[in-house]
């Protein structure tokens, strides 16, 4: 029984140690926004004229000024806002916005947090 306990409790912290570092393979997309709505962000980045699409899922509140200490709303993100947007595919299975940093300019990177 002994055995079987510390195989299981062996099993299941190697899955917990795993399975976090899957989760966090987030990117980075910097652009203009091209157009926005309650359920996705398109952005193009200019330098490369690559044009993304990020799904945002209900009530997204993830939204920071790029030294991150101010917070805004959905609402402030127009057509042609410069944006940082850390994003992954993992989770949904689509590529979705964790998190969008409204920045001033297009050479203004995100601060690290």
């Amino acid at each position: 029984m002994k055995y079987i306990t510390t195989t299981v409790l062996l099993m299941l912290f190697s899955l917990g140690v795993l399975l976090p570092s899957a989760a966090m393979t987030n990117s980075t997309f910097y652009g203009i926004t091209k157009h926005v709505s309650t359920s996705n962000i398109k952005v193009e980045d200019p330098k490369t004229n690559q044009t993304l699409s990020f799904e945002i899922v209900p009530k997204f509140d993830q939204i920071f000024s790029a030294d991150g200490k101010t917070t805004y709303q959905m609402k402030d993100i127009k057509a042609g806002r410069y944006v940082g947007i850390i994003y992954d595919q993992k989770a949904l299975g689509v590529r979705h916005a964790d998190k969008i940093y409204l920045l001033t300019s297009a050479n203004q990177k995100i601060e690290s947090q």
